[in-house]
């Protein structure tokens, strides 16, 4: 049975929840058998401001998240929404503390293991002039956002990115199972040591395994 994964990006009031910054947006994307199977996406009220200049990049207004929904509700609803399954994020380290920190607001527990794209991309594509995610979109010529910098629109171009990585294991590297577990012994290989694995990885899909 195919995995599910779900792909998750967050717009927020600042860099760190360790700094006081709140989610003001969260969109998600579900993948399943390469390909995108539900989408869901609220802005958030938490009681802060947005500041201008993320205003000005994501066109989100404190006018806007004094009419969101509760921050908690949100959460709620979108920890149904993962259920059980694994999240990927593109910078990872940044999305994983607002969901951790959020939750944990909302009474919710995160147990949820997180793949970054950024990592993977970075080890897969080492010829890309940038690991940005409009940059690496465009390298790779994936669809683009229809409105960047917004919550669902940068899970869709993660998920679309993910869905090329996946494929691209499977046809270069003859990896029919691309799941999540094996994105993330990916993405910490030291990229030195990248080629050396796939081989083996590719090596033990084709090759009867000898006992």
């Amino acid at each position: 049975m195919p995995q599910r994964i779900a792909i998750l990006d967050f717009e927020t009031t600042g860099m760190s929840p360790a700094h006081g910054a709140r989610a003001a947006e969260v969109g998600i994307v579900l993948i399943e058998g390469g390909r995108i199977v539900d989408r869901y996406q609220s802005l958030m009220h938490t009681g802060q401001h947005m500041p201008w200049n993320i205003t000005q990049l994501t066109g989100i207004t404190s006018a806007m998240l004094q009419t969101a929904p509760p921050a908690e509700a949100v959460m709620r609803e979108a920890a149904a929404f993962v259920g059980s399954a694994p999240l990927v994020a593109h910078n990872a380290s940044f999305d994983s503390k607002f969901w951790v920190d959020e939750l944990q607001r909302a009474g919710c527990e995160a147990p949820h293991a997180f793949a970054c794209t950024v990592l993977l991309s970075r080890r897969l594509y080492p010829e890309a002039p940038s690991h940005s995610l409009g940059r690496i979109v465009r390298h790779l010529d994936l669809p683009p956002a229809d409105k960047a910098h917004r919550a669902l629109a940068d899970a869709e171009m993660t998920a679309h990115l993910l869905l090329r990585m996946q494929a691209d294991l499977q046809r270069r590297w003859h990896i029919p199972k691309a799941d999540h577990a094996l994105l993330q012994q990916l993405q910490i290989c030291p990229k030195k040591h990248m080629g050396t694995l796939l081989q083996r990885l590719s090596d033990a899909h084709i090759q009867p395994a000898l006992f």
